[in-house]
């Protein structure tokens, strides 16, 4: 009797403490994805400038979409947001690089200099980057909510 309440209580133990582990397992997961975007928008944050710099010469016209890009860079380099706040922030500097770009069909001259063609793969790259990552960062959240959600 005595040895089947322990062999029951190391059965136990052994389960809670492998739930725990893949619990802090998912968790960790989750906070790597979320770091791994926050990485690929310092790089895009970090070609905002070049971009805007070079656009400016040719784009008259659009001050106020390159301002706003500008300002909204600046507030997300803040260090003083909190994550949701950060989030959207992002987004709104997306709806405005798509802007951009957009603007550039205007622009036949800066279409094709070579340094804006160079800068649009880049920030191409980076927002192909940035898509992988938010996909990943949501498989990990459901992946963690999955498994608390059935602790």
């Amino acid at each position: 009797m005595i040895i089947f309440i322990i062999s029951f209580m190391l059965l136990f133990l052994t389960v809670s403490l492998t739930s725990y582990n893949s619990l802090i397992y998912k968790k960790n997961q989750v906070n790597n994805a979320f770091s791994s975007i926050d990485v690929i928008l310092q790089k895009r944050s970090d070609l905002i400038p070049r971009l805007v710099t070079l656009a400016q010469m040719y784009m008259q016209f659009e001050q106020k979409t390159l301002t706003e890009i500008s300002r909204l860079r600046s507030t997300v380099t803040s260090k003083n947001l909190s994550e949701n706040s950060r989030v959207t922030l992002e987004d709104q500097i997306s709806r405005m690089l798509i802007i951009i770009i957009v603007a550039v069909e205007a622009y036949p001259e800066l279409k094709t200099n070579d340094h804006f063609i160079q800068l649009q793969y880049s920030l191409n790259e980076v927002e192909e980057q940035l898509s992988a990552a938010r996909r990943f960062y949501n498989s990990a959240v459901t992946e963690y909510n999955n498994m608390v959600t059935i602790k």
